[in-house]
């Protein structure tokens, strides 16, 4: 399993995304600035790692507090908190997680407890967020291996694997525990333009694990599935509304779409924080625009021509009517999801 991110003595380690393939460094991050500014600038990204690096960036900037009392402390705290929640606008685990981390805070401020009580409340929160992200997808990937045939080309879009969450992945994750499970499995990565997730990270990780991997390009994928080299989809997502309409890297509808005329399974696997009962349908999701240069250059050298304008919108929503099933830690659910998934969030036993 790779080592996304984790704690090294009072820093918070993080292996810079950008870097990959061509070499493998480690970010430290010694304040909660610093790791404000590695989601800002996806040192660090996927939905579910964003949310883990901001738990663990909120404990860390509270661990590293001046405060003498718990007022100055409670804002400083909040301050720190609204910092994480300015950094991307998209994924959800994000705010799930900074809600986490502020329960943890009143929790343990209604005890009674002192500075250095909450910060250790705070600490301790933060590791079981990344704990249970290990476990969920581990979990999530059980569930899924068993819609994977015991021979398999599986296409993903993106990368929802363990550079995205804590470790192990989600749309990975599935494709992992499958081949655990002894299933021959072929995988087509997507490229994923312009940040190239796919061919940089999504291959990166599946090579190292001697899985079949075949990298193409984002507009290969329908010829791909014509040719009948394409059994199923498996993808992940930024944020999943409670009708089931999926946000999920841009490109993901798409591929959904001539899943649909091809026949094919479109999976989305994603953890029940990525999941937003507040937001009813994809229409009040919103879409980060990043900036036009990851369009327009690549390795330093521009693409376009000066004056054309550009678009970088970072996402896309696929409706639910396309999404065969929604793979989580708790299970498979399938249409109408405004009931599976309710009743997924409402079993709180073990997945």
């Amino acid at each position: 399993m790779l080592p996304t991110i984790a704690w090294q003595g009072d820093s918070v380690l993080m292996i810079d995304q950008r870097k990959l393939p061509s070499v493998e460094v480690y970010v430290t991050c010694k304040t909660a600035a610093h790791v404000a500014k590695a989601i800002r600038a996806m040192v660090i990204r996927g939905a579910p790692a964003i949310g883990v690096a901001a738990a663990m960036g909120i404990a860390l900037g509270m661990r590293r507090s001046r405060a003498t009392g718990t007022k100055q402390f409670a804002a400083e705290f909040q301050k720190t908190c609204d910092l994480m929640a300015g950094t991307r606008p998209t994924a959800v685990n994000l705010f799930w997680a900074i809600d986490r981390m502020k329960r943890a805070f009143a929790d343990a401020a209604q005890s009674g407890g002192s500075v250095g009580d909450i910060a250790a409340r705070l600490d301790a929160e933060a590791r079981r967020i990344h704990d249970e992200d290990v476990a969920g997808c581990r979990s999530m990937g059980a569930h899924g291996a068993t819609l994977v045939p015991e021979t398999a080309n599986i296409l993903t879009h993106c990368n929802a694997g363990a550079l995205a969450t804590a470790g192990y992945g989600t749309a990975l994750g599935v494709i992992r525990a499958a081949v655990e499970q002894g299933k021959k499995i072929a995988v087509l990565a997507d490229e994923t333009r312009p940040f190239l997730q796919g061919a940089r990270l999504t291959a990166w990780e599946l090579v190292k694990d001697g899985i079949d991997t075949t990298v193409i390009t984002d507009s290969m994928a329908g010829a791909m599935m014509r040719q009948g080299r394409v059994d199923l989809v498996v993808v992940g997502a930024d944020r999943i509304a409670a009708k089931g309409d999926v946000d999920n890297k841009v490109g993901t509808y798409s591929v959904a779409v001539r899943a649909r005329e091809h026949d094919i399974p479109f999976y989305v696997a994603a953890p029940m924080s990525t999941i937003d009962f507040n937001t009813p349908d994809g229409s009040r999701i919103p879409i980060e625009e990043r900036h036009e240069r990851e369009v327009t250059h690549m390795g330093g050298v521009r693409l376009t021509p000066g004056g054309a304008r550009v678009r970088n919108p970072a996402f896309d929503v696929t409706p639910a009517k396309y999404v065969t099933a929604i793979i989580t830690e708790r299970g498979i659910a399938r249409p109408p999801y405004e009931v599976s998934l309710s009743a997924h969030a409402r079993d709180t036993g073990p997945a």
